[in-house]
């Protein structure tokens, strides 16, 4: 254990350059007295770890050394080749990139950890998208890639789905995400943090113009908490229904899980028939009368009213197309 948390400092340093004791000690989830025991374990052993005193300092590898020693485990090794995600990667620009890394790292690596990294890519591969849904085109992502690694400003003509449809924005490029299939731009307009999806975006200009990105900004911590508030914010209404037992096991196959979850837990007893009321949360009545119809005839809308009758309608112009079948003559009596 110690010696794997040697190899981690020895790594952070390389990688990181100077680090101050409490964030080695952070980085590693060890104690301050901990990290100062490490260091001078390294030092003794021929491992240049060089203390700048005074309020700016920290510790540091001597300039342009370089180990080639990285403690890669097997399990360690098998996941790198299982992060690969060589799809992604195209779409940004950077298949070759990637394809390189990987070759260099390959032949890095003992035969052993090589062929188990190679063993786990034959083995298991991720496929973001759900089913039935084609890849959304994105054009411009590898352009707003660039921006965000070389943080350039853009000029981005935008179509979205209030009015004005189209827009052009000038934003500072932030990071890049994948969700579910779909690449989203994160992006700073007019001094607010954005969220834009990349796929509605209809052309990008990079200008020359860099500017500062802010040192606290978190990619990770900033898409939680969006997918969050939006995931929250997007559901604000609820229609009042009355279900079968069997709609309610089935929506969570075919309803967006929100309001199958909601439903679940609002859900009351079953009476003796197999029915039951809830609430769901919706996103708005015209959402709700699209999403509820899935569930035919075991599902009846009690609240709200314009929901109610909106799906009266659609019932009754689908009765006017599929009227009962006319009673033909009646049978002739059996011989007596």
């Amino acid at each position: 254990m110690r010696a794997s948390r040697l190899v981690s400092l020895l790594l952070l340093l390389q990688t990181r350059g100077r680090m101050t004791a409490q964030e080695l000690a952070d980085a590693l989830e060890v104690s301050v007295r901990t990290v100062y025991r490490d260091v001078e374990s390294l030092s003794g052993a021929g491992v240049p770890v060089y203390a700048d005193r005074g309020p700016a300092g920290g510790y540091r590898l001597l300039e342009g050394y370089r180990t080639r020693l990285t403690g890669l485990t097997a399990p360690e090794a098998e996941a790198l080749f299982l992060a690969g995600m060589p799809g992604p990667a195209a779409e940004l620009g950077l298949g070759p990139v990637v394809a390189a890394a990987e070759l260099k790292v390959l032949a890095a690596l003992p035969d052993e950890l090589a062929d188990r990294g190679g063993r786990m890519r034959q083995r298991f591969h991720l496929d973001a998208p759900g089913w039935f849904r084609h890849p959304e085109p994105t054009p411009h992502l590898a352009a707003l890639a660039r921006a965000v690694w070389e943080d350039r400003l853009v000029q981005m003509r935008y179509r979205r789905w209030r009015a004005p449809r189209e827009v052009t924005r000038v934003v500072a490029p932030l990071g890049v995400v994948l969700k579910a299939g779909r690449w989203y731009l994160v992006a700073r307009c007019e001094e607010q943090l954005r969220t834009y999806r990349v796929g509605a975006v209809l052309d990008v200009v990079l200008t020359e113009e860099r500017y500062a990105r802010p040192a606290d900004f978190d990619l990770a911590g900033y898409w939680r908490e969006w997918t969050q508030r939006y995931e929250r914010d997007v559901y604000r209404a609820q229609a009042r229904v009355r279900m079968t037992v069997a709609a309610l096991e089935f929506m969570p196959y075919v309803f967006p899980p929100e309001m199958s979850r909601g439903a679940r837990a609002a859900a009351g007893e079953p009476d003796e028939h197999g029915w039951l009321e809830t609430t769901v949360p919706i996103e708005s009545v015209k959402h709700a009368h699209t999403e509820l119809l899935k569930l035919g005839a075991e599902v009846e809308v009690l609240e709200p009213a314009e929901l109610r009758e909106q799906i009266s309608g659609t019932v009754r112009a689908l009765a006017r197309l599929y009227p009962e079948p006319a009673t033909g003559a009646s049978e002739p009596d059996a011989p007596g």
